[in-house]
């Protein structure tokens, strides 16, 4: 690749010595700023610096932090598609073996004398509006209740805009691959595959932890005529359930509370659900909250966790996600989380990979997005919009290259003589998931 330097050098040219020494490598990238000149190779993503703004916000919090604020206001943009600008950057990355070397003060100096030249000094700007701000201990409830109402809360129109008519808000079971298999047909495949997991019946007691909009719960009651216990903290999600209880005429078969899980009493479920809520609950309180899943079940009942998953070195899932879409949350290696659910009591049985499956469903939702962006924006503003495009473009390409996970673990809680009554070979599991 052949860097292009300019006549004279501009800003373009000074941030990419900034960034070159902050990467340890060459920039991957084509730098445009806001004075029209350029640097760096020409055949790489062009990321396009609008404003000072952008400098100023990185030297006082450098990093994803930093450049993901630059980000949702504009202050920063990718030229083209920013799948393939994201794509192309850690693919650089990766080829380079490009990692952040430890800055020296006299690098920090440097980095200051730069930003002044530029024009970029000053204190910190203000945090943008849609980055979350939580007070309080760490998964307190009052915390935990406040970081969720942060995401689930944005507005119910919203999330109809963005999902499909099952209103499911997580990875979706790709049983066909035939072009008229559409995202709503991937939710209901995943609906069903869960209940048949669980084994409900007829007069089965459901308990739904994180129900979301209830599409669990609704599928449940509606195909399986099961009772359920519907729970969630989100009072946006809560009131959408109900209504639609109320339009179905389920009164009698799901019961929608709006509470922690740690308040919910009694037990002798037959099954209980958790839909990818799990990675809210906090990693020092994940032991206590598989043992609650076992003392909600009843002996031989059975537990799903559709849960996703993250390797040690970024449990959190990055600046950006804590800051903007799930704070304080916590995702840990698929064995820990087995690890912690058989040490609870419960005995694993099944588990099953969707990360593949995942990257199909985080595109329907950018697909979503991209289209009806103008109303999307007339609706939460441009901020949270483009909040929403880097999140779904991040997310599919973690799922894409293996570097987040999603999987449905099924266990039982085994009877005092050790029977679990989980089938040897249970094929019929996915027997037509592709017609429903």
């Amino acid at each position: 690749m052949i860097s292009t330097r300019p006549a004279r050098t501009g800003a373009a040219q000074r941030l990419a010595t900034l960034a070159e020494t902050a990467l340890g490598g060459p920039l991957p990238v084509r730098l445009r700023t806001w004075d029209g000149t350029e640097y760096g190779p020409s055949d790489g993503p062009v990321i396009v610096v609008r404003s000072r703004r952008a400098l100023r916000r990185l030297l006082w919090q450098p990093g994803e932090l930093g450049l993901a604020q630059a980000y949702v206001t504009g202050e920063v943009d990718i030229e083209g598609d920013l799948a393939d600008g994201l794509r192309a950057m850690w693919s650089a990355a990766r080829e380079h073996g490009l990692r952040p070397p430890r800055l020296t003060l006299g690098d920090r100096a440097r980095a200051a004398g730069t930003a002044a030249r530029l024009g970029a000094v000053g204190l910190p700007l203000a945090p943008p509006a849609s980055q979350a701000r939580l007070r309080g201990a760490l998964h307190t409830k009052l915390r935990d209740r406040a970081a969720i109402s942060h995401h689930y809360d944005l507005s119910n129109a919203f999330y109809r805009m963005l999902l499909d008519e099952t209103m499911a808000y997580s990875c979706g079971y790709w049983a066909s691959d035939a072009a008229e298999f559409t995202s709503a047909d991937a939710q209901r495949a995943k609906l069903e595959l869960i209940c048949r997991k669980l084994a409900l019946v007829p007069g089965s007691r459901l308990l739904d932890i994180g129900c979301g909009w209830g599409s669990l719960s609704l599928y449940a009651a509606e195909r399986y005529k099961a009772r359920v216990t519907a729970v969630t903290l989100a009072r946006e999600q809560a009131a959408h359930v109900r209504e639609q209880v109320r339009e179905r005429g389920l009164e009698d078969r799901v019961d929608v509370v709006c509470q922690d899980y740690r308040d919910i009493a009694g037990g002798g479920y037959d099954a209980v659900a958790t839909i990818e809520m799990g990675e809210h609950v906090g990693d020092a309180e994940y032991p206590a909250f598989t043992d609650t899943l076992h003392r909600l079940v009843r002996p031989l009942g059975r537990v799903l966790v559709q849960q996703m998953s993250r390797g040690a070195t970024a449990p959190g899932g990055g600046a950006f996600i804590e800051a903007y879409i799930a704070p304080d949350m916590h995702m840990r290696p698929l064995g820990e989380t087995v690890e912690l659910l058989e040490r609870a009591g419960l005995e694993v049985s099944s588990v099953e990979s969707l990360r593949e499956h995942y990257v199909r469903t985080v595109a329907a939702w950018h697909r979503t997005l991209e289209e009806r962006w103008s109303g999307i924006v007339g609706l939460v503003g441009e901020e949270t919009a483009r909040v929403w495009r880097l999140y779904l473009t991040g997310g599919g390409l973690a799922f894409e290259e293996r570097r987040m996970g999603v999987d449905q673990i099924l266990s039982v809680r085994p009877a005092a003589t050790g029977q679990s009554e989980v089938p040897a070979t249970p094929e019929d599991w996915y027997r037509g998931l592709d017609q429903l």
